[in-house]
């Protein structure tokens, strides 16, 4: 994906971005438009709206214009054959984007993983239009989108099933040990983090109702979980590992049905790629998932877009970020209006410094009451000789505010105070 210009669309009058094309950071307050560039971003490259295909999903819906007049998206994207560049019009009698007659250009593998756990995937050995006798057919299913409960349980497309779900995939792949299972594994490995390895149990019943073997988790004690019970952070990593497997194992199937190689091209949309995880994890996540692409043999044609909240998502990628190939771009409000702009990534060090960036706008890495206290005691510094009943209010907030003792911020304080008492 290279570029994106939104016109009288989502959250803001106007919005364009130039991605960078390995890795591609948004940060933003919620209800800029984080997961909306993604949602748009994966309509672009498939013209399939993930909610679209799946009506269960409460996410990923069709953009509309924000207010009367014309409204487009226009965009740019690396195909496979030629460079595709098109601006959609919203036409409000049909309510739909327009479209170019025939077949789109191919962007590759497209993934693109939801915050609340569903899954839209684009192969374009499965999804692609069919050409018969020299004329383009769009009769192959659109895109295989899931729902949290369709990753857990299977994917039916009308009456057939087209993926049996990460409990029963997980136990055949396993009995059988075939290359689907080392594929999993690797991926499990890599996306691990450091020093706690995620590792399958042998399957498992967990009730006298349910004959199902369900896949266990070997936890760090050596208890062996069913993952039905294990903790959202595993679920989180699992179900990303599964979807990642499955679709990469069905992509080359497909690619050999058909006498094709695999894609060279692979874009992968992540929304909230902290979600669930526990800073061990968020702290390695981007890393290992680049590392992913690089054991499946195509880590140098993937492209990343991930949204996130969180600061140690950024400041993971300090030794990583190359300005040659990686953006980081931020949503922010100002004068009642949006604006997305590319920032300049410069390493900060501590994590708490990402904080007071312009990625979260924070005017201190602390709480709220400690700020306030703190703020408080500095206006007073700044200031002509405070009343005793000013220095004591000012130190007694910020006893109150439960500022530590550790604080760079006390040793001036302190002496400030002990000076004029």
């Amino acid at each position: 994906m290279k570029s994106l210009q939104m016109h009288n669309v989502g959250p803001a009058p106007e919005m364009e971005v130039e991605l960078a094309p390995r890795l591609n950071l948004i940060t933003g307050d919620n209800g800029l438009g984080k997961s909306f560039l993604l949602d748009v971003a994966f309509w672009a490259l498939t013209r399939r709206w993930p909610a679209e295909v799946n009506p269960h999903l409460t996410s990923g819906l069709m953009a509309r214009p924000t207010n009367s007049g014309p409204a487009s998206i226009a965009f740019c994207f690396s195909g496979k054959a030629k460079e595709e560049n098109y601006q959609s019009e919203f036409n409000r009698r049909d309510q739909a984007w327009t479209g170019r007659p025939g077949r789109p250009s191919n962007p590759g593998l497209v993934i693109y993983a939801q915050v609340d756990g569903s899954f839209a995937i684009w192969d374009p050995h499965r999804d692609y239009w069919k050409t018969r006798g020299g004329t383009d057919v769009q009769d192959r299913i659109p895109a295989y989108v899931f729902t949290p409960q369709d990753v857990w349980n299977g994917l039916r497309y009308g009456e057939t099933e087209v993926c049996s779900g990460l409990l029963a995939d997980l136990v055949l792949w396993q009995k059988g040990d075939d290359d689907s299972y080392k594929r999993l594994k690797r991926v499990l490995k890599r996306l691990s983090p450091d020093g706690h390895p995620i590792k399958l149990g042998e399957p498992t019943r967990i009730s006298l109702d349910d004959a199902r073997w369900i896949p266990t988790i070997l936890m760090p004690d050596g208890a062996r979980v069913p993952v039905l019970m294990a903790s959202a952070g595993l679920k989180r990593i699992l179900s990303l590992a599964y979807l990642l497997t499955w679709s990469w194992t069905e992509h080359r199937e497909a690619g050999r049905l058909l006498g094709e190689g695999p894609s060279k091209q692979i874009t992968f949309l992540i929304d909230e790629i902290e979600c669930h995880l526990h800073p061990r994890w968020q702290r390695t996540v981007i890393r290992s998932l680049l590392e992913v692409w690089k054991s499946f043999g195509r880590g140098e044609y993937v492209q990343l877009l991930v949204a996130t909240h969180a600061p140690l998502v950024l400041a993971s990628v300090e030794t990583l970020f190359d300005h040659e190939q990686d953006a980081w771009f931020d949503l922010d409000l100002e004068d009642k209006a949006i604006h997305l702009r590319k920032r300049n990534y410069v390493p900060r060090g501590e994590v708490s410094n990402w904080l007071t960036s312009q990625a979260f706008d924070l005017q201190q890495a602390r709480s709220l009451e400690s700020e306030a206290a703190i703020e408080n005691a500095r206006s007073l510094l700044r200031g002509s000789a405070p009343t005793p009943e000013q220095l004591e209010s000012a130190h007694r907030q910020l006893l109150e505010a439960a500022v530590p003792a550790t604080d760079p911020f006390w040793v001036r304080w302190q002496a400030f105070y002990e000076s004029l008492r």
